[in-house]
Order: structure tokens, then sequence, then C-alpha cells
């Protein structure tokens, strides 16, 4: 059955395995790779990345992506939503936000700034993704 938006909405806004979908524009497939993202009902989909990686060399090209969040126990749950992205440098609270859902409090710091240390200061970009289109289900509800 799909999901209400309000359903929709409260299970991104969970913490949950995600990956992301880029057109190549290469003569490949798209990329499709796991992400760490944080998301608040009715705002964008949040997700860091390197500034030279792959993916965000695609998504300022593309101009949009595809994301998907899915809980595989019963009831296996998925979201999607696909729209436009917008790019710009990360800061500190930027991969705090993120990596804060997914990491213990004890070492999100050390996190932090051993990942700014590796990237420097405009190393890691924000991607936010402002989702247009949705797809959703929660495959055996009653």
């Amino acid at each position: 059955m799909p999901l209400t938006q309000d359903q929709r909405e409260e299970f991104l806004a969970g913490t949950h395995p995600a990956s992301v979908a880029v057109d190549d524009r290469g003569g490949r497939g798209p990329l499709n790779v796991p992400i760490w993202y944080a998301y608040r009902p009715g705002g964008a989909i949040r997700a860091v990345t390197g500034r030279d990686s792959r993916k965000a060399h695609l998504l300022a090209a593309a101009g949009r992506c595809s994301f998907l969040v899915q809980r595989v126990e019963p009831t296996y749950r998925y979201v999607s939503a696909e729209g436009p992205v917008t790019l710009r440098t990360a800061t500190a609270g930027d991969l705090e936000e993120v990596a804060g859902r997914y990491l213990p409090a004890d070492v999100l710091a050390t996190y932090v700034d051993n990942t700014f240390r590796s990237y420097g200061p405009e190393g890691l970009v924000l991607v936010e993704l402002l989702p247009e289109h949705w797809l959703s289900a929660d495959i055996g509800a009653n």
C-alpha cells in the first residue's frame, strides 16, 4: 500500500539505509551508491560528499537525482524521492547533522574533525535534494 504524505515524511525522517542514484551520461547505467542523509518533514534531503567524488561531479552535471530509503524487516517499507539538487560547500554543522544520525555521540566530533582534516575546508559539499516526485509503499501492511 502507498504511504500517506505524513507516513512518508515520518519514515524518511528516521535513520535508515539510503542510496542515491544519478545519471552517468557516459554510456553507463546510473551511479547508485549508499549515502548517509538527514531530513526534516517538508524540507530537503541533505547529504555530504567529497567535492571531487564521482558522485558530486555527476550530481552537479545532472542537476537532479533519485533517493531511496528502505526498511527490510517486516513490514517492508520504502520511500523514493526524485527532484532537483543543489550543491554548496559543506560546513562542520552540515556534516554533524548528517553523520550524527548514524554515529554515536562520543565519536561524532572526532569523525567530523578527521573528515575535515582529510578533505580540507573546501573539500566537502552539501547536497540538497528538493523532492518533486515520490514513490512509497508498505508491503504487508493491513
